[in-house]
């Protein structure tokens, strides 16, 4: 990763500084290798894990991470691809004042019309073209709202309004999965062309639809499609995770940093995280081996 990256990537994570690793042009990268760290140490452990698996999904810049995986792309070349969209979206989050808004929401809570209400306000303030839109489907009853902070704002003093019971902001620096990322399109369709994308070898899950990718041209469009489009993770959970009545649920195993995709699990089908696991890079071996 540092030939490809050009910076000490294992010192960064153990070491820090936290500020520059939260950084979006570091984090990506950062959690892209972890994730695949973490799969390594799983087929150390459990090699059977690994060859029987089949399905993967990843979440967000995971979903390279999944590809690789599954055989798609080659490490060095999506952890290229991954440089270049980190600092690309760096780029498009510093030009406009921007970041997400996790909410909580009760059933009757209408974000569609939160977020026009929220736009307005924004050109209220003179704001041209304002951006305030779900950018990711987490589980029922919860989103990620993303767009200019003035209509962030906006939506937390008027939360009760519009039936949200928890509003947080998230610590990102930019609107991801909006059209505020455009900016970072081109830069990543440009290296995904240059790249040789294999058809997967098992079934992996596509953020923009939350359906399987098809062929590697399919791939190249979707991997691009998802910087400005909202992640539909609870979609994806459904599809992967959809069989007959009485088939039973596959183990599922988050590798990778932090478990909030098994809490996300857990909201979203219950039957199917009674058999989750979850693998860190970091985590010592006596801890894991249960």
């Amino acid at each position: 990763a540092e030939k490809v990256l050009g910076y000490d990537l294992l010192s960064l994570c153990l070491k820090g500084p936290q500020d520059e690793l939260d950084r979006t042009q570091h984090c990506q990268p950062a959690v892209f290798v972890a994730s695949l760290a973490a799969v390594e140490k799983l087929n150390h452990q459990q090699p059977k894990v690994v060859e029987s698996c089949v399905a993967a999904a990843g979440y967000s810049v995971g979903e390279f991470a999944a590809l690789v995986f599954a055989g798609a792309l080659s490490f060095a070349e999506a952890l290229y691809a991954v440089k270049v969209r980190a600092e690309a979206m760096q780029k498009a989050s510093e030009a406009v004042p921007s970041g997400m808004l996790s909410v909580i929401g009760r059933r009757e809570a209408n974000y569609k019309f939160a977020c026009l209400e929220a736009c307005k306000h924004c050109e209220s303030l003179g704001i041209e073209n304002p951006v305030c839109a779900v950018s990711n489907y987490l589980f029922p009853d919860s989103r990620v709202i993303a767009g200019h902070l003035q209509a962030l704002k906006f939506l937390q003093e008027n939360a009760r309004k519009y039936n949200f019971i928890r509003t947080k902001m998230l610590p990102v620096s930019g609107a991801f999965h909006t059209r505020l990322m455009e900016p970072a399109v081109e830069p990543l369709a440009e290296v995904l062309k240059s790249i040789e994308i294999q058809k997967p070898l098992m079934c992996v899950y596509s953020n923009v639809d939350g359906k399987k990718y098809m062929h590697s041209k399919h791939i190249q469009k979707l991997l691009v499609k998802q910087v400005v489009s909202p992640v539909m993770w609870e979609q994806t959970m459904h599809s992967l995770y959809e069989r007959k009545q009485g088939t039973e649920f596959p183990y599922t195993y988050e590798v990778g940093p932090g478990k909030q995709l098994g809490a996300v699990l857990k909201k979203c089908n219950l039957k199917a995280w009674r058999q989750y696991d979850h693998v860190d890079a970091l985590e010592d071996e006596e801890t894991t081996d249960t």
